[in-house]
């Protein structure tokens, strides 16, 4: 039976990012993999797919060396999930780009990495024979680099080992594929912890995936009706705007799972869904029995995807309220206060996390590393959680300067650094606005130069040149003086009253 063949998996310690698949699609073979909107659609079955990347590795190995940096730069889609496999079946380390970074983001993460090769078309891979046996490699080795918004303002990238990777799916593998007919719905972007962690889950699952390159809630909402999808994985942003573009209104009763991670999702957005989906439909009535499960995860780019997840059964509230969750296998949680020391239960101090999907390090970056890795291994996360009963931990807001806006970490300093590169700008303090459809908008403070003049609309448009769109201030105000404290550190929580009282 393919399940207990694929569960065996779990087991198996020498999957790294560049077999796995291969593994799968001998026990998968012609199941569905993937498919897409259109006639264009991307579509796969398991062995297409582990086919294509031997085919795909041929190419990149034979213009990289091992352990070679190879940029993924092509517009989001399935074959990027599936070029970075290749990447690593070849014997190079990954190094996915997010669509949305602008050219000089890509420049600074090619010169960063140390890239070789960048790949911007599959087209533009060489044709080559097949590489049929993966390069060697060891699970403790870098499989690919993560970037993210570095607190120095400038994308850092996380090193994250095959062991990383593969841990975020392996039990994943424990799911009883092919009992019932599954299909997920994905619009994430890959080159995203979360995006890519998802649809190696999914296919460790053996769940069949409907991938939109560009999340549309409309899209969305027609592929659950028009295809009785099963399952919905996105971050709260996307819930929120599938809500305004009329949920309740649409018949998504196949749906039996709602997932969602990279940010804090509202409980009573949670409910609303649930209750949208059902535990079963019956066949000749289609009639709804019951309410969808919804699962929650906690996780970042450092650990390689997720470490803790909350599920809340069909109809029933969850007992864990406002917890992060129950830590995934391999994975421990614990809340450090500012001596070192481990806080008492109802306390709040930063959450640590120590498994095998810590990052090995920033590449390039010994004193980044340094400063969120403890010398006996546990990550500092940098976000303030609330210790519990049994281990347990909820979120209480980051000590980061970060702001999270739908799904994306967006880190002040970053943008701060790019608004004060303005030839106007003396000074620049950026905050997080509540925001109904993203939870949190990015919003700048600006002191001009003596002399300087500038707008509002020219700042965001300068941005608008120099960052990805999810790091773009909103909204812009531009003051005489900043609010700072006794040590001239600017008072950001007083900077919110410039924006209105909502805020």
């Amino acid at each position: 039976m393919n399940w207990l063949r694929q569960i065996r998996l779990v087991a198996e310690r020498s999957l790294t990012l560049g077999t796995f698949l291969e593994r799968l699609a001998e026990i998968h073979g012609n199941r569905t993999l993937v498919a897409g909107p259109g006639d264009r659609g991307v579509g796969y079955t398991y062995r297409q797919a582990a086919d294509r990347v031997a085919e795909l590795a041929g190419g990149i190995a034979a213009d990289i060396a091992a352990g070679d940096r190879v940029v993924v730069a092509i517009p989001n889609g399935y074959d990027a999930f599936l070029l970075c496999i290749a990447a690593s079946r070849a014997g190079g380390i990954a190094v996915p780009v997010n669509p949305q970074m602008t050219a000089t983001e890509i420049d600074h993460v090619i010169a960063d990495s140390g890239a070789t090769l960048i790949i911007r078309s599959v087209d533009e891979v060489r044709s080559a024979p097949p590489k049929t046996v993966a390069a060697p490699a060891q699970p403790s080795d870098v499989a690919a680099i993560f970037y993210t918004s570095g607190t120095t303002g400038k994308p850092k990238g996380a090193r994250l080992t095959h062991t990383a990777i593969i841990s975020q799916s392996r039990s994943a593998a424990a799911y009883p594929a092919g009992l019932r007919r599954d299909e997920a719905v994905v619009g994430l972007p890959v080159a995203h912890i979360m995006g890519f962690a998802v649809l190696a889950s999914l296919s460790m699952a053996g769940i069949p995936v409907y991938f939109l390159p560009r999340f549309r809630a409309d899209q969305v909402l027609d592929a659950i009706e028009s295809r009785h999808s099963t399952m919905f994985v996105g971050v709260p942003a996307m819930y929120r705007l599938l809500d305004e573009a009329g949920a309740a209104d649409r018949d998504l009763r196949s749906i039996r799972v709602w997932a969602s991670g990279a940010d804090v999702m509202p409980p009573d957005l949670a409910r609303k869904f649930q209750s949208f989906g059902a535990t079963v439909t019956l066949p000749l009535t289609h009639t709804s029995v019951g309410q969808a499960l919804f699962l929650e995860g906690y996780g970042m780019v450092e650990v390689g995807g997720g470490v803790a997840a909350k599920i809340s059964p069909p109809g029933i509230p969850t007992p864990l309220g406002s917890f992060l969750g129950i830590p995934v296998p391999g994975y421990r949680l614990r809340v450090m206060g500012a001596d070192e020391n481990e806080v008492r239960t109802g306390q709040i101090g930063e959450l640590q996390v120590k498994g095998p999907g810590v990052l090995e390090g920033y590449h390039g970056d010994a004193e980044a590393t340094a400063k969120v890795m403890t010398a006996d291994g546990w990550l500092r996360t940098g976000d303030l959680a609330r210790r519990g009963v049994f281990g347990l931990v909820s979120f209480a807001g980051r000590s980061k300067d970060v702001v999270k806006s739908g799904g994306y970490s967006v880190y002040a300093v970053e943008v701060q650094a790019t608004l004060e590169e303005h030839p106007s700008v003396a000074e620049a303090a950026v905050v997080g606005l509540p925001d109904e459809t993203l939870g949190e908008s990015v919003a700048a403070v600006v002191r001009l130069l003596p002399g300087q003049a500038a707008s509002e609309p020219e700042l965001i448009a300068f941005c608008r040149e120099r960052l990805s769109s999810y790091k773009v201030p909103a909204r812009v105000r531009i003051v005489d003086e900043l609010p700072r404290t006794g040590t001239e550190k600017v008072k950001k929580a007083e900077l919110h009253a410039l924006f209105g009282p909502a805020s």
